[in-house]
């Protein structure tokens, strides 16, 4: 009779509390499949945003490199005339560029070496024998050197009527009209990416939201205020993006790093020189990755603060 009347007066057993309502148990659960998913999401965005990036510092230091050394250099074009000793005229446009303001040195191409720049277009094993091919004379400036053509263009004008100096300043605008059209692609493109991760941090924060709704529920029961918790849930999600911003950027760092070995691997090949010719040695130097790395932490620091904006809008919402 005690027995039967012990086991009704038994206690039920207790249920175990919901991992968020634990003690010591974070607020945000970042090690959620929801969790990972986004640090995930965040790392595949980061790694297109420093890739993107890392393409317009390439292409912007390279830009820098065509530009100096073009810039450096003038060439004069003497055309042959059959009334004329292109010889002497080639004789006599040196001798004005030679006395041309910060002119450092002054070289003629020969008759073989005019021919040879034109067989990528018109092939090898042609006789240019009978063909009008103009001489080349290439002027190279002084460093930090800008000089007025304008006195040299006019004495070519009256003294070697054949010879037309060019300055390369419409080959310059449009280098550099290309240049800056690639960067300011790189940098929309990361604006995008930067905006898509808000996007993916907004509709993950209102999903944490939405599922720890108990854990806002007892907070604000025991006196926590709107900025306690979103201050708790900017806190896990900067973590979060920090980890998956820079799990992006190492992985774009590995494929720029693994990009210029194959690069320098390939120099002697002529697909090597074309590739170097374009872009160097394919390194995006120090400010390179220091663009990666701040861009990680600007994927991070979105990330927390979008989040907190999205708490406290949740909050203002529910109350």
């Amino acid at each position: 009779m005690s027995d039967s009347s012990s086991n009704q007066h038994r206690a039920p057993p207790e249920r175990p509390l919901p991992a968020s309502l634990r003690r010591n148990a974070p607020l945000v659960p970042v090690e959620s499949a929801g969790g990972r998913a986004l640090a995930a999401v965040i790392a595949i965005l980061t790694f297109l945003a420093a890739l993107c990036a890392g393409g317009a510092e390439l292409v912007a230091a390279s830009s820098t490199q065509w530009q100096s050394a073009v810039s450096r250099e003038v060439t004069i074009q003497v055309r042959p005339q059959a009334q004329r000793s292109i010889d002497a005229d080639i004789d006599q446009a040196v001798s004005l560029a030679k006395r041309a303001p910060g002119v450092e040195e002054v070289r003629t191409f020969t008759k073989a070496e005019s021919e040879r720049l034109l067989e990528p277009w018109l092939g090898t094993g042609l006789d240019f024998g009978d063909l009008p091919v103009p001489r080349l004379i290439v002027i190279k400036l002084q460093d930090d050197a800008k000089p007025d053509f304008s006195g040299l263009r006019q004495a070519l004008k009256d003294k070697v009527p054949t010879a037309s100096l060019d300055d390369h300043a419409l080959w310059l605008s449009r280098l550099s009209t290309m240049a800056n059209t690639v960067i300011g692609v790189g940098l929309v493109l990361v604006i995008l990416v930067l905006v898509a991760a808000g996007l993916a941090v907004t509709f993950a924060t209102r999903g944490a939201m939405a599922g720890n709704r108990e854990v806002v529920d007892v907070l604000h029961f025991v006196g926590a205020n709107d900025d306690y918790i979103a201050r708790e849930f900017q806190r896990r999600f900067f973590r979060l993006g920090l980890r998956g911003s820079a799990l992006g950027a190492g992985a774009a760092l590995i494929v720029t790093i693994v990009l210029g070995f194959f690069t320098r691997s390939w120099r002697a090949s002529p697909a090597g020189d074309q590739l170097e010719a374009l872009f160097g040695s394919f390194s995006i130097g120090w400010r390179g990755y220091a663009t990666v790395v701040f861009i990680a932490l600007i994927v991070a620091l979105v990330t927390a603060a979008v989040s907190r904006l999205t708490v406290r809008r949740f909050l203002n919402e529910a109350g």
